[in-house]
């Protein structure tokens, strides 16, 4: 048996605004659009991950998704001209990421990372 890939779920009330929130941050491209489920994926190829945590590290909350992003600092800045609450502000964590949270339009609690170079 083989995991082809693990899709996080959303639930939300506003799919196109969700949808917008995740396309303008990350630039995931839609890649299916039925209105009541509209699915995003980035064009990257990527190994299927599920993390399993007791706390999010650092003092922070466990966070629902984490997305690792190849300019954490470019997201951070992205995120803070949309307006986005800055949860757990940008800070480099003693194992080698570089990191910070913040809410999605339904709450859900963003972890936005980049691993050290």
């Amino acid at each position: 048996m083989t995991v082809r890939r693990i899709v996080a779920n959303i639930a939300t009330d506003s799919v196109s605004d969700v949808r917008k929130f995740y396309s303008d941050l990350f630039g995931l491209d839609v890649v299916m659009d039925l209105e009541w489920i509209v699915t995003l994926a980035s064009r990257e190829t990527t190994i299927p991950q599920i993390s399993i945590l007791s706390e999010g590290g650092s003092g922070a909350p466990v966070p629902d998704l984490s997305i690792e992003v190849d300019n954490v600092e470019e997201v951070y800045r992205c995120a803070k001209e949309m307006g986005c609450k800055i949860v757990h502000d940008l800070t480099d964590e003693p194992w080698d990421v570089r990191r910070f949270f913040i809410a999605d339009p339904t709450g859900k609690l963003l972890n936005v990372l980049s691993h050290a170079r």
